[in-house]
């Protein structure tokens, strides 16, 4: 009998989410039904939107439930079928959560060609945060040419692809990072016009420097002193698109935000936003990123850790900034 390996939700976090929130365990492999698909994933993304899934709290999507396969998207191998629009051997992208083994139905799943790209990478760039920045930059913010288009968490998977996009329509882009390793990244390697390290002491002077003619368009990974910093930069009719706040999800008590008188006085658009809520949207985003991705005109990063039984401490590692680029865990 083949083994499934799983991860479980165990306990909902307080605070931050530690491994002891998680729990490894094995089961028989699933027996799709007809109209299923049995599914055997090689890689799993770990996003930042998760962590909010942890809680027994209202948002935009279910929580995760205790004792069940924590969510996830993956990309894998079609090993069993009883849908007649997939064929074993296919690979497909679908929300199988953390395990090794995976059923859904054949209308949750999308076949993907790993000849045109690495499997993984429908995951990241030309997957769910490539759309993400796409969306939130392209259809909420619309950079003009010659705007400053400022991106935090900009070597993450969603920040890196804003920087970039921003640079294919005109625009200026500033990335804020971590470190001045990630800040090099985002200038030298992915083409930003300038990077800022918030750990610097300099943070603010930096950012200033960065933007000597103000913010046009801001896009939101972070929150917290990041926000409060890049709100005193904005022009007036600055559009602000929300797509996260990762520096307050584990926090008991969020920050608010202190200065909305910034985003009165400028008369900013703020925009919260998820990139499931505009499904009509993704085949032209999906295309237009694999174009991109296949020119080179966007460049990825990847981080990544070996085995499901490293994933909580990757999820956790990745909430306190610890990954570069994409985190994603290699299943096969």
């Amino acid at each position: 009998m083949m083994i499934n390996k799983q991860v479980l939700l165990k306990s909902r976090p307080k605070g931050w989410a530690s491994e002891a929130d998680f729990e490894i365990l094995e089961a028989p492999v699933p027996k799709p039904a007809e109209g299923q698909v049995l599914v055997r994933n090689h890689w799993l993304s770990l996003d930042p939107y998760m962590r909010g899934r942890m809680n027994d709290a209202k948002s935009y999507a279910a929580k995760a439930e205790i004792g069940e396969v924590m969510i996830g998207g993956t990309v894998g191998e079609v090993v069993e079928t009883h849908d007649a629009s997939f064929k074993k051997g296919d690979f497909v992208v679908g929300m199988l959560g953390w395990q090794q083994f995976g059923v859904a139905s054949g209308k949750a799943l999308r076949v993907i060609d790993v000849k045109a790209a690495p499997a993984q990478a429908y995951l990241g760039a030309i997957g769910m945060p490539g759309v993400t920045a796409w969306i939130g930059l392209l259809t909420i913010a619309e950079p003009k040419p010659g705007e400053t288009v400022v991106v935090s968490a900009a070597s993450g998977a969603v920040g890196s692809v804003v920087g970039q996009l921003a640079k294919i329509k005109g625009a200026r882009a500033v990335g804020i990072a971590g470190g001045a390793q990630k800040c090099r990244y985002v200038v030298e390697e992915l083409g930003f016009d300038a990077g800022v390290d918030y750990k610097s002491p300099s943070f603010i002077a930096d950012l200033e420097a960065a933007t000597p003619k103000g913010v046009d368009v801001y896009f939101e990974n972070v929150g917290g002193e990041v926000l409060e910093a890049v709100s005193r930069r904005f022009n007036f009719f600055a559009r602000m698109p929300l797509c996260g706040l990762v520096s307050q999800y584990n926090e008991a008590n969020p920050a608010g935000l202190r200065n909305l008188h910034a985003f009165l006085t400028n008369r900013v658009k703020l925009q919260g936003f998820i990139v499931s809520d505009r499904p009509e949207l993704w085949p032209r985003a999906l295309q237009e990123l694999a174009s991109w991705v296949g020119s080179g005109k966007i460049k990825y990063r990847e981080t990544i850790a070996q085995g499901l039984e490293n994933a909580p401490k990757a999820f956790i590692g990745m909430l306190k900034g610890e990954n570069f680029g994409k985190q994603l865990v290699k299943l096969v």
